[in-house]
């Protein structure tokens, strides 16, 4: 009888395997003047360490100008005025003098070069933040409700969210030998060679992995996009447990119908005091049984679409050391932030303040600046919808804050019409490696575009939750919209309809292929139906999914 065919791993699989401390050569490299890049495997380990490495995709005429995406960890996007300033500094010494909102409550830097690379990390680390398994086959920066204003239990829920963060990071000493100390490790020494790391093991993850903790009614972090939900269960301003979620994802492949975004499956409920023994016990299920051959088809999601609900929650049984009870009652509203000035619920006041695609850029940069070095005592926390909310304001700091935002000539009230603050964009080109078509720079002046057509048919002010992405990777959630626009190529999109307000539910494909110059010859019919046919009350997003996509087929 022949012997089994070998699985192909993939060559991921292998350098982690070969190096598993993930130092790869990358403090050789930076120690090197005449290197102005790292080799593509050092590429791949760069990201456990929380960077990409790009090029300006607008220069590749002339050549490569190589630079660097760095990412912070920052759990649940608390950050103290003092840690966001020092951000602030960084982005303008070393970046490109922006700041970067991510859809995971964190910030990126871009354009930074190989040169600068260490002192921007080495001092995110020296003021207790850090980039470590920002990016990479690791659990990657985890989720909390950002905004003060519905129950006192958010306080317990972001104090587990931090509990778990901290329990799933890598413990590679490599992070800090590289990023302090400047040392490149021995790679083949006996105990960098051999190291197993306590919870990955050898080789960590197949794919990244993600987690977010929401609170009901408000869906703020889409929840069921993330590998793992905690979904917390508050009964009279106490949390008395959470529903597990498993199982969800957005990325997917162009013309690849094996790959598909996900929405996760509740699998029951369970008590605080488990939280990290959930937690470990989901990422476990997938370092042991996500696929390691296909890192298309690597993500957690899989694994719950094939082997089923039933296999999670006995996996998780057995791991946590506990019996999943059914899941609470719950319900979600809304997916949005709450901006300008409101009430938190111990008193004090917060302000949130949108970002346009979450790039603090120009006044609103160098007055969120001013407010970090004159109000101590304010907490900036960052929005999964790419917003900053100021929290933590005193009665009379309130005044001093709006003062400074009217000097810069920002608004405090009414800073972005509905469709603008309901909208997301990832940053796809120039930065990007992967962007197939304009994300960030393409989507306010869409949205104007959509506003002047909805104006056109008589509905001027309708909010429609709008999402962009470069590729169908899908980093702004664009298969939740209720409108989402996902890059083929340069100037074409693929167009997604039928997504809700309360992100609880998946679009469906309308166009294949929307040229950006047919946007209004395209999208006015359909507006001018919405109109005429729509409920009172109805958003565009249910009008799709209850009349226009039973009708519609695939264009090509």
């Amino acid at each position: 009888m022949s012997a089994e065919t070998p699985v192909k791993l993939t060559h991921n699989e292998g350098i982690k395997a070969a190096i598993p401390t993930l130092a790869g050569t990358i403090a050789a490299t930076i120690a090197d003047p005449a290197a102005d890049h790292f080799s593509e495997d050092d590429n791949q380990f760069l990201k456990f360490h929380g960077s990409y490495q790009q090029d300006d995709r607008d220069l590749r005429k002339i050549g490569k100008k190589y630079i660097m995406m760095i990412r912070g960890r920052i759990p649940g996007g608390v950050m103290t005025s003092k840690q966001y300033g020092v951000f602030d500094q960084l982005a303008t010494d070393y970046g490109n003098d922006t700041l970067r909102i991510t859809t995971r409550q964190s910030i990126q830097f871009h354009g930074i070069v190989k040169n600068n690379f260490r002192p921007v990390v080495k001092a995110i680390n020296e003021c207790l933040l850090s980039t470590l398994a920002a990016c990479g086959d690791v659990n990657r920066n985890v989720l909390a409700p950002p905004t003060p204003a519905y129950t006192k239990a958010r306080e317990q829920v972001y104090a587990d969210a931090h509990k778990v963060a901290m329990a799933l990071a890598p413990q590679t000493k490599a992070y800090h030998a590289i990023w302090i100390d400047g040392v490149q490790l021995d790679n083949e020494a006996p105990e960098n060679k051999n190291f197993i790391d306590p919870l990955y093991g050898k080789t960590y993850l197949p794919r990244k992995f993600k987690i977010a903790f929401v609170i009901p009614p408000v869906n703020d972090l889409d929840v069921y996009t993330n590998c793992l939900g905690f979904i917390a269960i508050v009964e009279n301003d106490q949390l008395i447990g959470y529903n597990l979620a498993v199982g969800g994802g957005m990325g997917r492949s162009h013309g690849n119908e094996a790959t598909y975004p996900r929405m996760a499956d509740v699998i029951g409920f369970f008590t605080p005091d488990k939280i990290v023994d959930v937690a470990k016990a989901v990422l476990t299920i997938h370092r042991d049984f996500g696929d390691r051959t296909d890192r298309k088809h690597a993500r957690l999601k899989y694994v719950v679409a094939e082997r089923g609900v039933k296999f999670m929650q006995a996996e998780v049984n057995q791991r946590a050391g506990l019996t999943l009870a059914p899941a609470k009652p719950y319900q979600f509203t809304t997916t949005s932030d709450l901006l300008g000035w409101r009430k938190a619920v111990d008193g004090s006041w917060f302000f949130g303040v949108f970002v346009e695609s979450g790039r603090v850029k120009g006044a609103q940069k160098k007055a969120l600046r001013e407010i970090a070095d004159k109000f101590q005592k304010i907490e900036f926390r960052l929005t999964a919808n790419q917003n900053v909310i100021l929290s933590n304001v005193s009665d009379t700091d309130k005044a001093g804050v709006t003062a400074l935002f009217t000097a810069h000539g920002l608004k405090t009230e009414n800073q972005a019409t509905a469709l603008h603050a309901a909208a997301m964009a990832c940053p796809s080109l120039p930065t990007c490696g992967l962007g197939l078509a304009e994300s960030e720079r393409m989507l306010p002046g869409f949205l104007d575009r959509i506003e002047k057509l909805l104006t056109e048919v008589g509905l001027a002010g309708q909010e429609i939750i709008i999402r962009s992405t470069g590729c169908p990777n899908g980093c702004a959630r664009p298969y939740m919209a209720e409108i989402g626009f996902v890059g083929k190529a340069p100037g074409r999109y693929q167009v997604w309809l039928g997504g809700d307000v309360s992100g609880t539910r998946l679009n469906k494909v309308w166009k294949d292929v929307l040229k950006e110059a047919d946007l209004e010859t395209e999208f006015r019919p359909v507006f001018t139906r919405f109109a005429n046919e729509r409920h009172a009350g109805e958003r565009f997003g249910d009008w799709c999914q209850r009349a226009f996509l039973k009708e519609q087929s695939v264009a090509n």
